[in-house]
């Protein structure tokens, strides 16, 4: 399993899956003023995630054409899924507390609050071990990661103020 984490963190999926964890809390705080259920919710954040993941193939499809003039070969076609995947990941991730709402294991306002602050914890996490691989001193990468986690709650903060 430890070898598998550091893998991951030392892979480009890192920034996909941290793209979809902002695309993810982003729909989650936006929706959190007037809250759906929590089967809307889900229905929203896998939505959400499919679209996001085709616009990334897309988008990857027709850069990679553009930049080398021909048609992408399948193993490159495979490394954009990898990357779909992860961005996928990141967006859906916060419907796991909708699914526990809605299987009565947590009140839905809590799953939103748990959506919420697990997204920004998740990208303060990456944050600080993006610190801590490129050399920073922990009290360093501690301070960039509460920087990253900072923004991301004033925002949080701003939008439960605004409603």
């Amino acid at each position: 399993m430890r070898a598998s984490i550091e893998a991951h963190l030392g892979s480009r999926q890192v920034a996909k899956v941290v793209y979809g964890s902002i695309i993810g809390l982003a729909l989650v705080v936006a929706l959190a003023g007037h809250p759906p259920g929590s089967a809307a919710m889900i229905v929203s954040l896998l939505g959400t995630a499919v679209a996001v993941g085709l616009a990334e193939l897309y988008s990857e499809i027709v850069g990679a054409e553009t930049s080398t003039r021909h048609s992408v070969t399948r193993h490159e076609l495979a490394h954009m899924l990898d990357d779909v995947v992860a961005v996928g990941f990141g967006v859906a991730f916060p419907a796991v507390f909708f699914l526990l709402a809605l299987l009565g294991a947590v009140p839905q306002a809590a799953a939103f609050t748990l959506a919420k602050w697990s997204g920004l914890a998740l990208i303060g996490f990456y944050g600080y071990v993006a610190a801590r691989f490129s050399g920073a001193a922990v009290h360093q990468a501690l301070l960039r990661a509460s920087l990253v986690a900072l923004v991301g709650g004033a925002l949080i903060v701003l939008k439960s103020l605004l409603h």
